[in-house]
Formats: C-alpha cells, structure tokens, sequence
C-alpha cells in the first residue's frame, strides 16, 4: 500500500515547500493539504494555500480554530485589532523580549496544529505529518513552537499517541529560510503564489518580520519576488 502524507500548509513559503516536497516523495494522490484559521487579521494566507492545493492537485482540508486564541493578546490575531504587528525584524524584536517569544507568536499554535493533524492523520491513514518549521523562527525563543526540542517532543507524543502509527516530520528544522527555499527552487516551487505577509494589503509590506525574512532568502536564491 503507497504510503500517505498530511502537510500543514498556510499559503507561506515554509509549508508550501514542505508540500512540494510530499507530493515529490509520496505523488499527490497520496498527500492531503490542511490549512487552519486562527483568527488572524487577514484571510490572504488561507487564500494562497487554496492557490496552491489546486496547482499540485491535493486534497486540502480547512479548519477553523479561532476560538482556541480569543484570550490571546497577540498581535496577528483580528480580536486584536489595535495591536500593532512590529515593522523590524525578529532579531530586533527579540532584543526586545528579554527572552520571551516575540507579539506575533501565538500560543502554543504548532502544538494544537500538530495536534489536530495527528486526528486528521489517523483517520486518513497517513503515515507522516509534515510542517514547515525552521531554524530562523525558533532562533532566540521567537517562535519556540519552531524548534527541534520542540518537534522531537511532539513527534514522540503524536507516534506513541497514534499507536505508533503516525509520526511528524520537520524536514527544514534543522536549516534556515534561506536553505529552504533553496530546496523549493530545485521542486519548482511556484512562490509567486505564497503570502507570507502579516498584514492583508493588496501587496506584502515588506517590513514585518516575515516578509524581511521571505525577501532575503528570495535574494540569497537570485529570485526577484516579494
């Protein structure tokens, strides 16, 4: 029996090559897409990630988790409305923090993500879940759901939860924003059609943390996209 994937994919530049790379490794017949609403301010994200299910010719499932965060005060999420998302870059906003995972990063999301997955997986009868954490996000504790001691603890929960049955694969934990999309290019990533963007403008703003991120590893990899 061919074996299965389920990729987390938000529209951005992370999940949507961990999804290129599923559909290399497992054909896409065989990997189902699940893209989850948290409440964020802008639903463009979510509109890239239908984009993208469509143009590798997944399966794609959509979930709605925003009342897990209607505590948060995070600044992605649209019950925050007067929260401002930081224009600088997540080493600036880490010097900031004094050690604590910077305002754009919601509580726990990779975890209950991951979570959700595992159920989608076991009833799928996928073998794996994939999601694109890096090493740039959980650098400084930014996003400490994005780091290998995390990932390790969650792919031990999921498989021994699952009935050994599932496990989780962070193909990019290891590597930077920059190694990733170096992975993309030999896929054949279509990037034009991520957003990667924190704010819902007609074009990316180019100064929050992500879209700093997203445009120097487009550089680093000769592309010219935003």
């Amino acid at each position: 029996m061919a074996k299965k994937a389920l990729v987390l994919s938000s529209g951005g530049v992370d999940s949507t090559t961990a999804l290129a790379m599923a559909v290399s490794e497992y054909g896409s017949e065989n990997v189902t897409a699940l893209s989850i609403y948290y409440g964020q301010k802008h639903a463009k994200e979510i509109e890239a990630a239908k984009k993208i299910a469509d143009f590798y010719g997944v399966r794609r499932l959509e979930l709605d988790l925003t009342d897990m965060f209607k505590f948060s005060d995070c600044s992605l999420l649209s019950r925050n409305p007067d929260s401002e998302i930081p224009k600088e870059s997540y080493g600036d906003q880490v010097g900031k923090t004094d050690g604590a995972p910077v305002s754009t990063y919601v509580p726990f999301r990779n975890g209950l993500f991951l979570s959700a997955a595992a159920a989608y997986a076991i009833s799928l009868g996928a073998d794996e879940i994939l999601y694109g954490a890096h090493s740039d996000d959980s650098a400084g504790n930014a996003y400490p759901d994005c780091s290998a001691v995390f990932n390790d603890a969650m792919n031990t929960a999921v498989y021994e939860g699952s009935g050994r049955q599932v496990k989780i694969r962070a193909p990019f934990v290891g590597i930077n924003k920059k190694d990733v999309v170096a992975i993309g290019v030999k896929l054949g990533v279509p990037y034009e059609m991520t957003w990667s963007c924190y704010e819902g403008g007609d074009k990316p703003c180019g100064v929050c943390g992500t879209c700093r991120d997203r445009k120097a590893a487009f550089r680093a990899n000769g592309l010219d996209l935003d």
